[in-house]
């Protein structure tokens, strides 16, 4: 009965887990998406913030995308699984570090000119 009871919760927080991480990646395509679109428009009607919106938003949406990585550290089972998230999530990260410093320099370019 205990070993039953213990496979049910394994796949059940494995169910769980798989769908944040679904959920998570949508949710940052998403955001990536929209966040291309709206700066596509604001390229195209020459609005001064669009470069800030654009880097806000593939920020916003690498920051999911990281999330789900980090949840998939719950379902890895092999030190090579492992190596493999932690490669993905130092890669997302040091993208998330870059995108957050363009946005401070492009907003200090902003306030030197007003």
């Amino acid at each position: 009965m205990g070993q039953t009871m213990i496979a049910f919760l394994n796949s059940l927080l494995e169910f769980l887990v798989e769908c944040g991480i679904l959920i998570f990646e949508y949710i940052g395509v998403g955001v990536i998406i929209w966040t291309s679109l709206v700066s596509l428009y604001k390229y195209v009607t020459r609005r001064p913030d669009t470069r800030i919106y654009l880097a806000k938003g593939l920020a916003m949406g690498l920051e999911f995308k990281l999330g789900s990585e980090i949840l998939r550290t719950v379902v890895v089972r092999e030190w090579k699984e492992i190596a493999i998230v932690a490669g993905i999530i130092v890669l997302r990260a040091a993208l998330t570090f870059l995108i957050h410093w363009e946005i401070r320099q492009e907003e200090k370019e902003e306030e030197k000119k007003v």
